[in-house]
């Protein structure tokens, strides 16, 4: 990725009299989804719309690490058996709460969009993260959402599938941050958009994987005290400086927005 200036002999000379301005630089903004943006799992949410809000013990034992999403088809399955329709799950997803501090990061990238890239990239699904995003009134600030498949059948119920396949044996069978993000910045680096750098906004164990490709120019925001911010930590001791991102850790996204707001201060 390029860096600011990189490969221009006099870097703040551009300003000069009549000069044209040079481009802004061009940040890329990734952010996780549940316990990032909303601050709630959003798997577990639409249990609320479950009868009961609850969930029968044969659908949960059929949980198996790494396959979250195959479990997710069946809690759905029995879901779609009980009746619970489009609008039931429209309406858990529209009231999750966002994350504390994340309306003030929303408006800050809104009054800069023109500096920022953001992308989405989740292990929830389409369906749930639109719902949530066009309710709050940020949908528009994303330039692409990466999740798993979703939609609602003949029968009403509502249906969900994998994001793709993937050979890394850290993360869910269904999906790989990491080979999202890799694919993402190779496609725009082809389409002649390269970044200065990369901010990666996250909290779980899928988002450490995708955080582990950053550069020392880059800077990791997982969500304090949550896997992701554990796994960093616990890379640094092990092995210090494999971790090369900057680590900032937040508990309001106020503080995400406070650091960018630095960032862009210090810029040519």
């Amino acid at each position: 990725m390029k860096r600011c200036c990189e490969g221009v002999g006099l870097p703040c000379l551009f300003k000069g009299v009549g000069m044209a301005s040079p481009r802004p630089p061009k940040y890329l903004l990734v952010f996780d989804f549940d316990e990032t943006i909303i601050n709630e799992n959003s798997d577990d949410s639409i249990v609320r719309a479950a009868p009961g809000q609850a969930l029968p013990e044969h659908i949960r034992q059929t949980f198996r690490e790494g396959f979250y999403n195959e479990y997710m088809q069946r809690v759905l399955a029995y879901m779609g058996d009980q009746g619970v329709k489009m609008g039931d799950f429209k309406t858990v997803y529209e009231n999750i709460p966002l994350s504390p501090g994340m309306p003030d990061l929303f408006q800050f990238l809104s009054k800069n969009h023109e500096l920022f890239e953001i992308i989405l990239i989740s292990d929830a699904n389409m369906f749930g993260i639109e719902c949530n995003l066009r309710a709050a009134g940020f949908y528009s600030l994303f330039r692409k959402i990466f999740s798993n498949p979703s939609s609602f059948d003949k029968k009403g119920y509502f249906t969900l599938g994998p994001y793709h396949s993937h050979k890394c044996l850290d993360c869910p069978a269904n999906m790989c941050k990491r080979k999202i993000l890799t694919e993402y910045l190779a496609e725009r680096a082809q389409e002649e958009v390269e970044f200065e750098r990369v901010f990666y906004v996250g909290d779980g164990a899928n988002d450490f994987c995708p955080s582990v490709t950053l550069t020392s120019a880059d800077v990791a925001f997982p969500r304090k005290g949550y896997p992701m911010h554990r796994m960093a930590q616990e890379m640094e001791k092990q092995q210090p400086g494999a971790f090369q991102a900057t680590v900032v850790p937040w508990e309001s996204a106020a503080e995400v927005a406070r650091y960018l707001q630095e960032v862009l201060k210090k810029k040519c």
